[in-house]
């Protein structure tokens, strides 16, 4: 029998401007959207007291202190966005990577972060295993 894994999604929001430059159309004017994320962790071991891979709590916290980082600002005017347009894509690298980050003390691995600008239009991330 093979081995097991869970794996966990939690969901946020975030609302920004930002311009997408030489891009040649009308995303190149400052517009807004109210952007979507979601989380996606896996793991092969339970809490064996809770029977949890982590608390959805804190899942859910780790992902609102990122997007409070983006949360009603002009995205253009941040330091990850200098140099780089902080597209759908781009932000789908930094909320991943943010989240990396916030999770390395936890026995999750992030496997893929989405992040959509409206129902039909997703971007995902991802970085493989370590």
């Amino acid at each position: 029998m093979g081995k097991g894994q869970w794996r966990l999604r939690v969901s946020g929001d975030f609302s920004s401007s930002h311009q997408l430059r030489h891009y040649e159309g009308k995303c190149e004017n400052m517009h807004g959207h109210n952007f979507e994320v979601e989380v996606d962790v896996v793991g092969d071991r339970l809490d064996p007291k809770l029977g949890i891979l982590i608390d959805f709590k804190v899942l859910k916290r780790l992902l609102k202190t990122v997007t409070d980082e983006l949360d009603h600002r002009h995205l253009n005017e941040l330091p990850a966005f200098a140099d780089h347009n902080p597209s759908s894509e781009l932000l789908a690298q930094y909320v991943y990577r943010r989240m990396k980050e916030l999770l390395a003390a936890h026995p999750v691995r992030l496997e893929q972060v989405m992040v959509s600008e409206k129902a039909s239009s997703r971007a995902y991330y991802s970085e493989g295993t370590d």
